[in-house]
């Protein structure tokens, strides 16, 4: 079974470079999805609270035969949940529905501008970090404005940023602030939901090396240093995601996955406006 390289975070902690993401998994096949994962060698799970299946994540937690220290587990606060109060209910609930003590990450959803409570909840992880209730605090699709606003009000920047990114949308222009800053970028989405999958570009590069389309764009990412959280329900296909170590994209392929960029490559909302709430 192949070692999944792990990134070392600005806080002493290490997550492991490949996971999975549960992002509309059915809450009735989550257990088993995970269950199948944990096989194949994942060791990363990243759920949220919106996505209403921490149960079967935990169900698989519970199931397993691998140690509880060598899985690392993710999840995130809703959006209605930035409020103190709200927040550490919240919380409580993830960590009951996941049947864990201790939380290895947990991440603002997203930071919902027009609400204006999203340093409210940042502090409030900060304060579940310092009672070691959470190993390492994040967010997911802050802006760098937003990143800006909680490390300038509290001190504390986040380990992680999970922002959507993929070769058709590969946020360079964030890299440099989240280098500067020490915060790791993770990538949701990171097949640009399915839709790079017949990208003629990567099927060329993918033929050149043997391997799937995925398997080539989910390489890309961990050569980019990027943490990834690839989604899929079917087995075969969980098997076949985590088989992307052993072949090296060279610099001809990098250059090439690197035009496909595009400014207005995004798939999902646009953190500057997304304002909905779960």
């Amino acid at each position: 079974m192949a070692s999944v390289p792990s990134i070392k975070l600005r806080d002493g902690n290490s997550i492991p470079q490949l996971g999975l993401g549960v992002w509309q998994v059915d809450p009735n096949i989550t257990a088993r999805v995970v269950t199948d994962a944990i096989e194949a060698g994942y060791r990363s799970i990243d759920t949220a609270e919106g996505y209403n299946n921490e149960q079967g994540v935990g169900d698989a937690i519970k199931r397993t035969s691998v140690p509880r220290s060598e899985l690392f587990i993710t999840s995130k606060l809703r959006n209605g949940g930035h409020a103190r109060d709200l927040a550490l209910a919240s919380f409580d609930a993830t960590m009951k529905a996941l049947g864990l003590e201790q939380l290895d990450m947990f991440l603002i959803h997203w930071p919902v501008p027009s609400q204006g409570k999203y340093v409210e909840a940042w502090k409030t992880l900060v304060e579940l970090k310092t009672q070691g209730r959470i190993r390492s605090i994040g967010v997911s699709n802050f802006n760098q404005d937003h990143l800006e606003r909680i490390i300038g009000e509290t001190g504390e920047a986040p380990v992680v940023n999970q922002i959507e990114l993929h070769p058709r949308f590969q946020q360079r222009d964030k890299r440099a602030f989240h280098k500067q800053h020490d915060i790791v970028i993770e990538s949701w989405s990171p097949l640009g939901s399915g839709r790079m999958l017949d990208d003629p570009t990567i099927a060329q590069i993918a033929k050149k090396h043997g391997k799937s389309a995925a398997q080539t764009i989910i390489h890309w990412h961990l050569q980019e240093g990027l943490i990834v959280i690839p989604k899929s329900t079917h087995k075969e296909r969980i098997v076949e995601n985590f088989d992307v170590f052993g072949f090296e994209l060279d610099a001809d392929d990098m250059a090439k996955i690197k035009g496909l960029d595009q400014s207005r490559g995004r798939v999902g909302s646009d953190p500057a406006t997304a304002s909905f709430l779960f």
